[in-house]
């Protein structure tokens, strides 16, 4: 499969996205197991996942213990494997969100995180979302500490705007090396990060490349010049909506979520899908956002 670059280390262009493996909906272990395994088979070698990943509120940091025994049985090389996470997003149990972006909260939430995915360090440790209520250096700072202690590899930034993620990189003294946002066919209001992304050499990571859980199945008929694409090609319009965004800058790694071994291997194709210029500037024209 095709390789890119977050900081020091070569990945996979196409990368898993845990979340639907934990949250309302879940599949049962097995399953989810299953998912993992089918994706790291076929070449992936970023997981993405985040401690609030969860269902229930007695149970954070669900879908970082399911990628850690996934990972425990499979039969590849383990150290090949980045595994992303992320912090100061909360889940009640009540299927609200909140958020906590103090330094001292993400601190111990990277260190719970460690305990739970194993090894000595966190590969790649994002600052989740923004919290108003805390200056934004502030909770950046917090991931310079937890670089300086050994407590994380990277670091990385998540629902960031581009002055945040300037910001990011001042306070990281250039350590910064991602930036995970919202971004799709569906929604393309993050394409000046994804462009300043590209200007730094920062990886940009899309969160729900595909329109989000609820949405991905409907892609090609929500846009049809995707679903025309597919058929010249002879594959799933997630697949060329996958391969539009890889397209679009050699630093971006989109993050499909998967639930079902198919799914993945579905994406990891995308990668390998070359579109004409024609085609990239067809696809970026069909905007509905």
């Amino acid at each position: 499969m095709q390789q890119r670059t977050i900081g020091t280390r070569q990945v996979s262009a196409i990368g898993l996205g845990g979340m639907p493996m934990s949250i309302e909906g879940r599949p049962d272990e097995d399953r989810s197991i299953r998912t993992i395994h089918a994706a790291l088979d076929a070449g992936v070698t970023l997981i993405d996942t985040a401690d609030a990943y969860h269902r229930d509120a007695d149970e954070v940091g669900h879908n970082e213990s399911l990628i850690a025994r996934a990972l425990d049985a499979w039969s590849g090389d383990r150290s090949s494997v980045l595994v992303a996470t992320k912090g100061g997003h909360l889940r009640p149990g009540d299927g609200s969100w909140t958020l906590d972006g103090r330094p001292e909260h993400l601190k111990e939430a990277a260190k719970a995180s460690l305990q739970r995915l194993g090894g000595e360090a966190i590969g790649l440790y994002q600052f989740h979302r923004p919290d108003p209520s805390v200056p934004y250096a502030e909770s950046v700072g917090a991931l310079a500490d937890l670089l300086d202690a050994g407590v994380i590899e990277m670091a990385g930034v998540s629902n960031a705007n581009p002055d945040q993620i300037r910001q990011a990189q001042q306070v990281l003294g250039g350590r910064l090396v991602s930036v995970q946002n919202q971004f799709s066919p569906a929604f393309r209001s993050s394409e000046p990060e994804l462009e300043l992304c590209a200007e730094l050499g920062l990886a940009f990571l899309p969160w729900s490349p595909l329109g989000g859980i609820a949405k991905a199945a409907e892609l090609g008929s929500a846009h049809d010049v995707f679903a025309e694409v597919g058929r010249d090609h002879g594959v799933s319009p997630q697949q060329v909506a996958l391969a539009w965004e890889l397209a679009l800058a050699p630093v971006v790694i989109p993050i499909p979520g998967a639930s079902r071994p198919e799914s993945i291997e579905d994406s990891v194709k995308a990668a390998d899908l070359t579109l004409s210029g024609d085609e990239i500037a067809r696809l970026s024209a069909a905007r509905t956002d």
